[in-house]
């Protein structure tokens, strides 16, 4: 599945290369020239992972991504920092600020590329092509196909989506903000009850091999998926 990527680099060929290869890779590639863009530009979508650079005219990446980890919003956005910074105490610098990887410069486009499936396979597993299984019941985002036990299960695309969130982050409770914020996008405006008719119509999908009761309720707080007993 295609990540949001947001680039934030000043230098104009750099910038090109990034999100020309993060295009060529499937994901879609947002442009920012400064933080101060940057920002206006998470205010609006929140993106899936962000490739900074470390320096930066105005604020600095340093500085844009304590800003990032200070915000509830933002602060689980993963980041990859770019750099010309070659000494440890740099990259220990930028990794202490929250930042997930760190890249130096020059590199070439297959690293970039591993870096950012990485960090998405390990942070955002949700926007990654993966097969996921659990207890029988396996998803393909590539293929987008379900199946129980071997037999083919029909999901709608909210479902879908709701699944795979869910059979990549198993065990965790999640309220019904949280499931709109990472299923549905934090910009979308809908009652939290409609987390509820879709959770109703993913354990109905769910019921012909039995894996209904992966998607358990907890009371007073959300929603878990766990093949341990509720």
């Amino acid at each position: 599945m295609a990540a949001t990527i947001l680039v934030v680099e000043d230098e104009p060929a750099i910038q090109e290369l990034v999100a020309c290869n993060l295009e060529l890779a499937g994901h879609r590639a947002l442009r920012a020239e400064s933080a101060e863009q940057a920002l206006q530009m998470v205010r609006d979508e929140l993106p899936d992972l962000i490739v900074l650079d470390w320096m930066l005219p105005g604020i600095n990446g340093v500085e844009f991504a304590r800003r990032l980890r200070g915000d509830k919003r933002t602060h689980g956005v993963p980041l990859i920092m770019l750099t010309a910074r070659a000494e440890e105490q740099d990259k220990l610098a930028g990794l202490e600020t929250g930042a997930d990887d760190y890249i130096t410069k020059p590199f070439s486009p297959r690293e970039l590329n591993a870096r950012v499936k990485a960090v998405l396979r390990r942070r955002s597993p949700q926007v990654t092509d993966d097969l996921v299984e659990v207890g029988g019941l396996q998803l393909d985002p590539a293929s987008h196909r379900v199946t129980g036990n071997g037999a083919p299960l029909a999901l709608g695309p909210t479902e879908f989506r709701l699944l795979h969130f869910f059979m990549t982050h198993p065990e965790r409770v999640y309220t019904r903000v949280q499931l709109l914020d990472q299923v549905w996008g934090d910009h979308v405006f809908v009652e939290e009850r409609t987390v509820d008719v879709h959770i109703r119509r993913l354990r109905k999908a769910l019921e012909p091999t039995g894996h209904d009761n992966l998607v358990q309720t907890v009371r007073s707080s959300g929603y878990r998926f766990s093949a341990a007993a509720g």
